[in-house]
């Protein structure tokens, strides 16, 4: 990492660090805070295309699976430099870990950094559960805000959580738009275990801690909470169902939140549950920028719960 942090410095945009778009070096900085986060976690990326082709995702499940370790590791200075060139002109000159990553991260493209949040594959064990805060059409991010500060609240005040699931401990993050929240489980769980606790349903509205939960904080809030994945105008989400395996998230720290293809509008990193209560958060959290994020990554690394630090 000192010689990624090396580079850094000497460019004023993270975004921009060679004079055109590579964002793999911001990657390669924060990924260094998030390897115990990622490990054994399949990498995933969204990248934001020009002319009329809104993205393309490079996942595990379609290429050749590629982990933090070998991610990390691949990052040299001169591969950098050989990134300012085209696949093509320097494909014999790369490591086989090098030319993964290539696959992944295109070089002047922006893209957000995602991985599969249990695993890719459908039916595998889950070790997390993954909630996303989404905003329908007409909701702003300071209603997101309140949303999870009130669900947050929720699931600490819930005495059947801790039986099922052991030490209740919510981890949040700003996605840049918006926020996730995160329970980790003490051991790992069959995917039943998701189907059973967690999971919305409409057939069976009022099952599971979700649609509970979901039901408490439309008591408090001024406007209206549904849980599941189906997005109603003028409501907030409370979407749980990118947690089994095979589905992806956003990296909690360091990915970037795209507008388009050339603007980037946020990026992701951890909030301390305290935070929630302020009335200026929303602008704060906007502000950051790549550098920002770089700048204060040890302090905003101590967010993780202590095993992932």
């Amino acid at each position: 990492m000192p010689k990624l942090l090396n580079l850094a410095k000497k460019s004023e945009d993270l975004v921009k660090p060679f004079g055109e778009i590579d964002v793999l070096l911001f990657y390669g900085i924060v990924g260094e805070k998030l390897k115990k986060f990622l490990k054994g976690k399949e990498l995933a990326t969204k990248i934001w295309m020009p002319y009329g082709i809104p993205y393309l995702i490079k996942r595990g499940s379609k290429l050749e699976p590629l982990l933090i370790e070998e991610f990390l590791e691949a990052l040299t200075p001169e591969f950098f430099e050989k990134r300012k060139k085209n696949l093509d002109q320097v494909k014999g000159q790369l490591t086989k870990s090098q030319t993964k990553v290539w696959q992944y991260f295109f070089p002047r493209k922006l893209m957000d950094f995602f991985y599969a949040t249990n695993s890719e594959n459908p039916g595998r064990a889950i070790d997390r559960i993954f909630f996303d805060i989404d905003r329908g059409d007409g909701m702003t991010s300071e209603q997101s805000q309140e949303a999870t500060r009130e669900f947050v609240k929720a699931i600490n005040q819930d005495k059947e959580l801790k039986d099922v699931i052991g030490k209740v401990e919510p981890f949040i993050s700003w996605t840049g738009n918006s926020f996730h929240v995160y329970l980790f489980l003490d051991k790992q769980q069959p995917s039943s275990f998701y189907e059973k606790h967690f999971q919305y349903l409409k057939a069976k509205p009022d099952e599971g801690f979700t649609a509970k939960w979901c039901n408490e904080i439309n008591k408090k809030l001024s406007f209206k909470i549904i849980p599941g994945h189906e997005k109603v105008k003028g409501t907030i989400n409370i979407d749980p169902s990118q947690t089994p395996s095979g589905k992806l998230c956003r990296v909690p720290l360091g990915s970037l939140h795209m507008k388009d293809d050339k603007t980037v509008d946020g990026v992701s990193f951890p909030v301390a549950e305290k935070m929630l209560e302020k009335d200026d958060l929303i602008d704060g959290l906007r502000s950051y920028t790549a550098k920002d994020v770089v700048d204060s990554l040890d302090e905003l690394a101590k967010r993780f719960p202590k095993k992932f630090q």
